[in-house]
């Protein structure tokens, strides 16, 4: 396993960290969120690998010093590739596209693990006890970017068929996840917008701009792409207590957490982000170090 021969380890989770450790309970770790840790040399000492520092201005052989292997623990850096139109008219914007006052966001590629079902759910819940919400989809479905006709995709279901048989649940093959089925099935069509496509960098960022809150109901989260593009349009989260998002959202301060899989605690937030609004300056300031200067520093930190 070539993870075995790291010295040093970047996660974006203390739930990673947590996981590498078990992983290789034999050896030691120490975790850093600076990026500061000992400088040497590593070598192979009688089968065993060895951090040792040098004096360049002496001939004697290396000192060896007794190191740990390194836990970098770093926050996803935000995407400055995409900002906010400084001439954009949100409720024109949303008057063109039929969006009502409070404008709920589900954006990125549609997985199961994303949890766009439970969102479709609780938003059909918190529609039926107020008229000024909408909810945006926008994002293509995972499957249906393959060309089903390509070689190359007929042999990657082969593999995943085979796979899931021996290891997944039949609930668990995502090929017939269609939770956008449940638009209509919960009566929410005429207040979701739905753009079930690839959107292209230069299309971004109205969706982001038109919306007052990102939606992150996630099944299981690894650091999201989609919680760092919400940051550089400072948008205030609802999510799910699950992965990482603890860490990087503080309930009621740049976000409100749900617990996962509860329709009525994701419905409670969903409502709590309208009636008690998150301050856009709460998340500016809870993302202040995310920035690729910071975690550039800290990998050479080293």
């Amino acid at each position: 396993m070539a993870l075995r021969h790291g010295h040093s380890f970047i996660v974006h989770a203390f739930k990673t960290a947590d996981e590498l450790k078990a992983l290789f309970s034999e050896k030691d770790f120490e975790m850093t969120l600076d990026g500061k840790r000992a400088k040497g040399e590593w070598s192979l000492v009688n089968g065993e690998e060895q951090l040792s520092t040098r004096d360049p201005s002496s001939r004697q052989s290396p000192t060896p010093i007794h190191q740990k292997r390194v836990i970098l623990k770093l926050y996803h850096p935000i995407y400055s590739l995409f900002k906010p139109d400084p001439a954009f008219d949100k409720e024109a914007w949303k008057a063109q596209h039929g969006l009502r006052k409070h404008v709920f966001l589900f954006f990125g590629f549609i997985r199961k693990y994303k949890g766009l079902h439970y969102c479709i759910e609780a938003f059909a819940e918190l529609a039926r006890q107020r008229d000024d919400v909408s909810l945006m989809i926008v994002g293509e479905r995972f499957w249906q970017t393959m060309d089903q006709s390509k070689l190359s995709t007929k042999l990657k279901n082969l593999v995943f068929g085979s796979l899931k048989k021996l290891f997944l649940k039949k609930s668990d093959d995502e090929r017939s996840y269609d939770p956008l089925a449940m638009i209509d099935a919960l009566d929410s069509r005429d207040r979701t917008l739905v753009v079930d496509r690839f959107i292209p960098n230069e299309e971004v960022p109205p969706y982001f701009q038109a919306a007052d809150t990102i939606v992150l109901f996630y099944e299981t989260a690894t650091p999201s792409g989609v919680e760092s593009l919400s940051y550089n349009f400072k948008l205030p989260a609802v999510a799910t207590r699950v992965g990482h998002f603890p860490e990087t959202i503080t309930d009621g301060f740049n976000g409100y957490l749900a617990e996962p899989r509860n329709i009525a605690d994701m419905v409670r937030v969903m409502n709590l982000s309208i009636e008690k609004p998150i301050p856009r300056a709460n998340v500016v300031e809870a993302t202040k170090s995310m920035s690729w200067a910071n975690y550039a520093k800290a990998v050479l930190n080293g």
